[in-house]
């Protein structure tokens, strides 16, 4: 054992208050260590602290912190006996008491074999807490630890606590009686409930507290919440809620004095109130029991009622934009838990008698009373708020009832359902018609209410039905809703589906006048067409419609959608009502009706790609058949094996025959198939062989095109096959990947004339030729490209050397995708080495070295200069390949990026040679347009991009590679911007000096903000002068917006806001300006923007420019757009408040 002189200088450190806080926790973890290393036992440690003991609470808290660093530590039983009894005792000492509490709570939390406090011990400790510690009168982290230890008393010790009887119950009480801290309420609300459980019902005990314990409980009900999001509290407002709602019903006996409480909360005038009420209400309803709780049902009853029709659930009667407000939305959650409490009273309150609770909601004259009304108003609901509110309402509540269980289903079909049919004037008689006008004895008017509400009970039943996936016998027994529902359902449908194939028609006078308002019109509309579709969605099992009927109800609203396109909410309905009756077929797996929707609207939808003279229009049948494709695994390999054969028949048409309209045909299909089906078709499984197969006969398609020798002259066909192919690459493992490379790689190596020879060391620039050839091979290289563009890293590729050469030499004809291809290729090289054991002999460095090479050599000729405002779309394409690999360069984080850099930097201070001044106009113009072309390559590289090296098309990304680039470049630009305006004025406008700050503007404005404003005390004096250089050319607008908005980004930092007030007469004045600038709205909208934000600068600042403001904000008033008007009016308020 340790030698006390060894260890009490480590407890005097920490007694003695002047020492610094690290020397008080390295002398508890000194003395902890040896007590864990059997150097110092506790008995040995309290011994020989005697003296220390009775002095202050220093040295019980030291003890204290010691026994909680060793709770693994094991412990005979006579040393946890001596410390329990020792910290019992401590409790009595309110200046100890802060230590006691500590180790009362080290002791209880040991567990099993470490040593574990007696039951008679605990009893004791318990004893003494309850007589001597005043908890309300600690503070607040005394107060915590005091309840932590009550829990852990009743939830470690439950036997020994349990014997004290009305002692536990009054303590607890005293204990939790007006506490406010919402951590401590958190651990007293937890006490509440646990220790009710440890005396089960029934309990006489309990039931003489109750009152009591109810009563400090519901000061805290509804919970009100104002500490602020600063404060450290582990509890939310939520947390403290549901712990209130577990203790209110954490016992039956709280009954009598709970639901009074809750019920008069439903009428308070606070949301928060009635949404809490309504949630305990519904927990009581199920911890209560039905005993209990039915004497309050008419109570009930009549405070949901009023919640219902007060906050009916915001279901739009037709369809319309949803608002977000958030007075809705607490509204809309109001609703939808006071019907969640309605159906848990169905459910609970049904002992002894189960009509008892649904005999109050039937027969309630109210309820009666609104039913009336709504019918009788309900030939134009969206018409009146009034109605639509007590629609919604009640058809809520019928719905929620139905669902409850089958015999309240059929009770609420036999008080309603037979007057709802009454009131559309639908037949009973179970008459067979076929779906057609003449067929169908329509009343004067369409009631429309009665249409909702039978959709609202017909949905319940249908939910019913699905709750139970076992077949239920009892639904089908005789009297049930399902048999009252038989006799009447084919006449519901056929009545539904008549009204929507006439809805629209002029030639009806009946339906003409019943419609005439459109909104109207359309709620006839959806109505019917939710009828139709809840009657078609049944289980096979409970399906009250015939095979015959679903088949007449498809057949009718694929007929709506193939000749009715004129009719838009007509026609989307059908296909959106089509595409849901078809996703629940998958759902319900009923075999039957899939035959019959795959035969009747699956085989109908593919028809529409395979007939020309249909007169739908090619964009509606493609929606068609993406909505049908998009419900199921084999429709959508149906429609994807059709669509494919669309494409390849269009694609043949356009290119052999040369038909623009097939071009423009194949354009659409693409479109659909990569935008529309297959995002769709990749989140099924095996997805894989269908892409690689219709990949492939892309390119088997290809062959044969070059075989024809045709020329192709359709740009647009070729971007949209592009981009297919990226996306199917894409989607492809790498073993999938490696089938359309090599089958690929054969086609485009078949043709002789492509420049297909690796390069050797002695290559001149004039083997850069492309041999003569027609536009196939420029589509077979662009479409190659494309594949290697989507290619994942670990993906084979063949004759690397070969690939260089021929996208080095289209890169330089100024073909983008073969620059993509090639940056694609550098940017995924492996770090280890080649790129596959079948690639050439190039190191990673030697091929970058390669491309490089070749390009400056041909970039920098004087023959590429002298030729370059002669052609100039291919020559700015050839500048911009050769931004695209630095872009992949730069992604993956190479150095040789800065040599990229360099040469474009060079372009854009070729004005600064004197010698420059020697060239003729042509000449000049075609320096001028290649310095645009490299100042325009720094947007291409800092930007992001949807075609290539994106994170779909698996590109390799180094982290924050763009802030790298941005620090390393910053300086230089800042300079050469400075030198730039030094020079003699003849030099300088031999070129335009927008190309510098147009490189300037790329870089900042595609630079992540943070980066930005970490360097604004740099940036922000040529950021203005760069803002008003730009502002003269009006092809700059959207580079100006861009820059503006990192102006504003700027000012919303706090440091950032310094450097603008540095510089605030240079920012003002290019704001002002900016405010009428003519040429885009954002860019007036975002300055006023800027200056409303300035006008929060020190006042001292600002004021000296305040008149100049208001006179350049009061021009915008008179601006022809409102949004910049509003704007202006904001800004001059801000600024004329400034005195």
């Amino acid at each position: 054992m340790a030698n006390p002189s060894s260890w009490t200088p480590h407890v005097e450190a920490f007694v003695d208050t002047s020492r610094p806080p690290s020397e008080h926790v390295a002398s508890i973890e000194a003395t902890t260590k040896l007590v864990n290393n059997d150097l110092l036992s506790l008995l040995d440690l309290v011994k020989e602290m005697e003296m220390y003991l009775t002095t202050s609470d220093h040295v019980i808290r030291s003890r204290a912190e010691v026994l909680a660093r060793i709770t693994s530590k094991p412990l005979d039983s006579v040393s946890v006996s001596c410390l329990a009894e020792f910290f019992t005792s401590r409790l009595s000492d309110w200046q100890a008491l802060r230590g006691a509490l500590v180790g009362c709570l080290a002791l209880l939390s040991r567990k099993g074999s470490l040593g574990t406090i007696a039951i008679s011990n605990a009893r004791k400790l318990a004893q003494s807490f309850f007589t001597y510690v005043q908890v309300q009168s600690l503070t607040v982290n005394d107060r915590k630890l005091s309840f932590e230890v009550l829990h852990c008393l009743l939830e470690e010790y439950p036997d020994a606590v349990v014997v004290l009887g009305d002692e536990l119950l009054y303590g607890i009480c005293e204990a939790v009686d007006e506490e406010k801290d919402p951590d401590c309420l958190m651990l007293s609300f937890q006490l509440v409930e646990i220790v009710i459980r440890l005396f089960p019902d029934p309990s006489d005990l309990v039931t003489r507290f109750a009152g009591d314990i109810f009563e400090i409980l519901s000061k805290y009900f509804p919970v009100y919440f104002t500490h602020g999001g600063g404060d450290e509290l582990h509890a939310t407002r939520d947390d403290l809620s549901r712990a209130l709602m577990n203790a209110f019903c954490s016992t039956p006996n709280f009954e009598p004095f709970a639901i009074p409480l809750l019920l008069d909360k439903l009428s308070s005038s606070l949301q928060s109130a009635k949404l809490d009420s309504l949630k305990y209400l519904t927990n009581c309803l199920r911890c209560y029991g039905a005993d209990r709780m039915l004497k309050h049902s008419k109570a009930i009853w009549l405070n949901l009622k009023d919640v219902i029709f007060s906050f009916p659930p915001q279901r739009p009667l037709v369809l319309t934009t949803e608002s977000s407000q958030d007075t809705e939305r607490v509204e809309h959650q109001i609703g939808k838990e006071a019907l969640s409490c309605l159906q848990t009273a169905m459910l609970c309150l049904t002992s002894p008698d189960k009509d008892v609770f649904i005999n109050l909601i039937l027969e309630d004259e109210d309820v009666v009373k609104r039913f009336g009304f709504v019918l009788n108003e309900g030939y134009s609901v969206g018409t009146s708020v009034d109605i639509h509110g007590q629609l919604n309402a009640l058809g809520s509540i019928f719905s929620t009832i139905s669902k409850s269980s089958t015999y309240f289903c059929t009770r609420v079909f036999q008080k309603y359902f037979p007057c709802l049919l009454d009131f559309l004037g639908v037949s009973r008689s179970g008459a067979s018609y076929s779906i057609e006008m003449n067929n169908v004895n329509f009343p004067g008017r369409v009631n429309n209410a009665a249409l909702y509400l039978c959709n609202d009970i017909l949905s319940a039943c249908k939910e019913l039905t699905l709750d139970s996936l076992v077949f239920s016998q009892d639904i089908l027994e005789q009297d049930t809703w399902w048999h009252v529902l038989k006799r009447f359902s084919d006449s519901l449908s056929y009545f539904a589906g008549s009204l929507v194939t006439t809805c629209n028609e002029a030639a009806n006078s009946q339906i003409q006048q019943a419609v005439t308002h459109s909104k109207i019109r359309q709620e006839s509309i959806l109505y019917s067409m939710k009828v139709l579709q809840t009657l078609a969605t049944f289980s096979e099992h409970y399906s009250p419609i015939s095979e015959s009927v679903y088949h007449d109800i498809l057949l009718m609203l694929i007929s709506v959608v193939t000749c009715k396109y004129d009719d838009v909410y007509l026609w989307n309905l059908s296909l959106k009502t089509l595409g849901q009756i078809g996703s629940s077929i998958e759902d319900i797996h009923d075999s039957a009706k899939g035959t019959i929707y795959s035969r009747t609207v699956v085989e109908r939808a593919i028809s529409l790609l395979q007939v020309d003279d249909s007169a739908l229009p090619l964009s509606l049948k493609l929606d068609v058949v993406s909505e049908i494709g998009a419900i199921a695994l084999d429709p959508m390999s149906r429609v994807l094996k059709a669509l494919e054969e669309a494409i390849v028949f269009h694609i043949s048409k356009a290119c052999v025959d040369g038909r623009t309209e097939s071009a423009e045909t194949a354009i659409c299909l693409l479109e659909c198939y990569s935008s529309k089906l297959l995002p769709r078709f990749c989140t099924l499984q095996d997805f894989d062989e269908v892409l690689v197969l219709f990949a492939i006969r892309l390119w088997e398609q290809m062959e044969s095109l070059v075989a024809s020798k045709n020329e192709i002259k359709v740009q647009g066909l070729l971007d949209s096959l592009m981009m297919t192919m990226k996306l199917l690459v894409a989607s492809c493992s790498e073993e999938q990947q490696s089938l359309i490379v090599k089958r690929a790689y054969t086609i485009v190596s078949a043709v002789k004339c492509l420049p297909l020879q690796p390069f050797s060391p002695s290559s001149k620039l004039e083997e850069l030729r492309i041999s003569p050839g027609f536009s196939i091979h420029n589509w077979l290289v662009s479409l190659f490209a494309s594949v290697v563009i989507a290619l994942r890293p670990q993906t084979t590729l063949p004759d690397v050397d070969i690939l260089l050469n021929m996208f080095i030499v289209f890169l330089l004809k100024g073909q983008l995708p073969a620059a993509q291809a090639l940056a694609s290729i550098l940017n995924k090289w492996p770090s280890n080495g080649n790129i596959s054991e079948l690639s050439s002999v190039y190191t990673f460095d030697q091929a970058i070295d390669l491309v490089l090479e070749k390009c400056f050599t041909v970039l920098s000729s004087s023959s590429f200069l002298a030729n370059f405002y002669s052609s100039n779309d291919s020559k700015i394409n050839a500048i911009a390949g050769l931004a695209w690999v630095g872009k992949g360069l730069l992604m993956r984080g190479h150095e040789k990026v800065k040599e990229i850099t360099m040469f474009f930097l060079k372009c854009l201070l070729s004005s600064q040679n004197i010698e420059i001044m020697q060239l003729n106009q042509k000449e000049l113009d075609a320096r001028s347009l290649l310095a645009t072309s490299a100042a325009d390559a720094f947007q291409l590289i800092m930007s992001d991009s949807d075609v290539c090296l994106s994170k779909q098309f698996h590109a390799t990304t180094k982290p924050l590679y763009k802030q790298r680039f941005f620090s390393s470049l910053i300086p230089v630009l800042l300079s050469s911007v400075k030198e730039y305006a030094t020079m003699n004025t003849k030099y300088t406008s031999v070129i335009p000096e927008t190309v510098l700050y147009r490189a300037f503007g790329h870089l900042i404005s595609n630079t992540p903000l943070a980066a930005v404003v970490a360097e604004s005390h740099k940036i922000v004096p040529t950021l203005v002068d760069c803002l008003g250089i730009l502002s003269l050319n009006t092809q700059n607008k959207d580079l100006i917006y861009s820059l503006l908005l990192v102006l504003s980004g700027i000012l919303m930092d706090k440091n950032g806001k310094e450097h603008i007030t540095e510089n605030i007469h240079l920012v003002i004045n290019l704001l002002a300006k900016l405010v009428l600038y003519p040429h885009m709205m954002l860019v007036r909208e975002t300055a006023l923007q800027c200056l409303v934000a300035m006008s929060g600068l020190p006042h001292s600042r600002i004021y000296p420019m305040r008149l100049q403001v208001l006179r350049a904000v009061t021009k915008a008033l008179d601006d022809k757009k409102w949004a910049v008007r509003q704007e202006a009016v904001r800004c001059r308020q801000a600024w004329a408040s400034i005195a």
